[in-house]
């Protein structure tokens, strides 16, 4: 990855114009596997911020108490990328989490590769040094994509924002039942996973 950042910075004078090296989608899958996970936006390969206490106190609470819930009829996933468009452009986010049903993606496939389908739900977790509107409008650009519903996690109110793609978002706080539709027999609280996590 260090040597795809040192090319991608040097720029190119040509003809007297400069010219900022971009990835395509296929060079961006392309790049060596590290233990950094990085996200292609606007053809740049953008380094995910590194979670802190918090931020992997709830991952884990998520994967653990949606697994249950999505066991027999999908799968939930940490730091899965999945290849999307964006304004035009090939976009490949790595959400905190994702689900994705049988439904959309069979139980028996078996690849070492992005989720090759659209998940119903996205998770990003809001971590010190992110803001809730730049969460919120990385929501919005999922959305546009084709995901159903996108939940972001605010740490500092304790709550979760569910974000829709035909009416306004929900802000969930405290012991406020959280259901929807789009997932049957699911039913929680945004408090129960910051108790769960020690938070």
């Amino acid at each position: 990855m260090t040597s795809v950042v040192i090319e991608k910075s040097q720029e190119q004078a040509i003809h007297g114009s400069e010219i900022l090296q971009t990835l395509t989608l296929e060079q961006f899958l392309n790049l060596p596997e590290t233990d950094e996970s990085y996200e292609l936006v606007d053809g740049e390969a953008i380094k995910k911020v590194s979670p802190k206490f918090f931020h992997s106190s709830l991952t884990t609470v998520f994967w653990v108490d949606l697994s249950a819930w999505s066991d027999g009829i999908g799968r939930v996933r940490v730091e899965w990328s999945v290849v999307l468009k964006r304004r035009g452009q090939d976009w490949v986010p790595v959400p905190d989490l994702l689900y994705v049903s049988y439904d959309r993606l069979a139980s028996d496939w078996r690849e070492d590769a992005p989720c090759p389908v659209l998940p119903e739900l996205v998770i990003e977790i809001v971590s010190p040094d992110q803001t809730f509107n730049q969460l919120a409008q990385k929501a919005t650009d999922y959305l546009s994509a084709g995901v159903d519903r996108v939940w972001v996690v605010y740490p500092p109110m304790r709550s979760i924002t569910v974000f829709f793609g035909d009416r306004p978002p929900e802000t969930y706080r405290g012991d406020r039942l959280l259901t929807d539709e789009l997932f049957p027999n699911l039913a929680v609280t945004s408090e129960q996973f910051f108790v769960k996590a020690g938070i």
